[in-house]
């Protein structure tokens, strides 16, 4: 006899599915694309929390980089409802005075976007978190890139501990 053939009967699977798999409650799913003003991205933005991508040939991340994101999201204790992941790419003409306008940005992650492709009005070296206009700005390496060095996701977890402030 297989595995992959054994017929349970109906009371037996009552037992093991006492609790509900799916919420049918909730009415919007977590993550969803939002279409706000002039803006498109990824994710809630329940925290008012910013990540800047520059991806051209995906519409936000490949599902590798989305989920290496959600891995430092995770250790930051955020999810991705908590943000909203834009891409430079897909938003013509993103600025910073619209992702604060827009999206209520308190907080801004740069990973391969410099201050300049946003129009910020200064310049600051990556790992330094730069506050500005009651925001605070941190630009970091490509997503990529981080996600295959160790060196450089050391310095972008010393920041994001700062930001975030996790012990």
């Amino acid at each position: 006899m297989s595995l992959d053939n054994i017929q349970l009967p109906s009371i037996v699977l009552q037992d093991l599915y006492k609790k509900t798999l799916v919420d049918l409650n909730n009415n919007k799913p977590a993550g969803t694309q939002i279409k706000k003003g002039s803006v498109s991205f990824l994710g809630d933005n329940e925290q008012n929390i910013c990540i800047v991508v520059a991806d051209e040939n995906n519409l936000h991340l490949t599902d590798d980089l989305l989920n290496f994101l959600q891995g430092v999201l995770g250790a930051c204790k955020l999810t991705m409802a908590d943000i909203a992941l834009v891409n430079t790419k897909k938003n013509n003409d993103i600025t910073y005075e619209i992702l604060q306008k827009e999206l209520k940005a308190e907080v801004c992650l740069l990973f391969g976007v410099t201050p300049a492709q946003i129009h910020l009005p200064l310049t600051f070296p990556l790992y330094q978190i730069q506050k500005f206009n009651n925001q605070q700005y941190l630009a970091v390496l490509p997503l990529q890139q981080l996600q295959q060095d160790k060196a450089e996701k050391g310095k972008l977890w010393l920041c994001l501990k700062t930001i975030f402030n996790l012990g």
